[in-house]
């Protein structure tokens, strides 16, 4: 089965403090939040930080949509109470929508894809 892969990006608040004490809570996320992550059909979650910019790769199986993961976010206290309390260490990129936080990255390169590509244009 192929997984889809979203790729998506956000700020934090650029306070060495701040970003220690997010990135602990990441090191005992609420099982609440693990588990409507998994129920939700992602099977990876993975988050990167460099300065106080973040990169989050999710990798989800067919049963997985972005809108209904909102939707069920939206409707679950406990994410909700994990979402505004994340949110005290986080901005939004400045290009995002009010109220929108991670946003979803456009691919622009793929090796295997540009490899491909390459192949099959040699070929004709």
């Amino acid at each position: 089965m192929q997984m889809k892969r979203y790729c998506l990006a956000l700020d934090l608040k650029d306070d060495p403090d701040l970003i220690a004490e997010y990135e602990n809570y990441h090191k005992n996320v609420w099982p609440e939040i693990i588990e409507s992550i998994k129920q939700s059909g992602i099977e990876v979650l993975d988050i990167y930080r460099t300065g106080n910019r973040m990169f989050m790769i999710i990798e989800a199986n067919d049963n997985f949509s972005l809108q209904k993961k909102a939707a069920t976010d939206t409707a679950n206290p406990k994410v909700q109470e994990w979402e505004n309390l994340m949110w005290k260490f986080q901005k939004a990129l400045p290009w995002a929508k009010p109220g929108e936080k991670w946003i979803l990255m456009d691919k622009i390169f793929s090796l295997p894809e540009e490899t491909e590509v390459r192949i099959q244009n040699s070929e004709d």
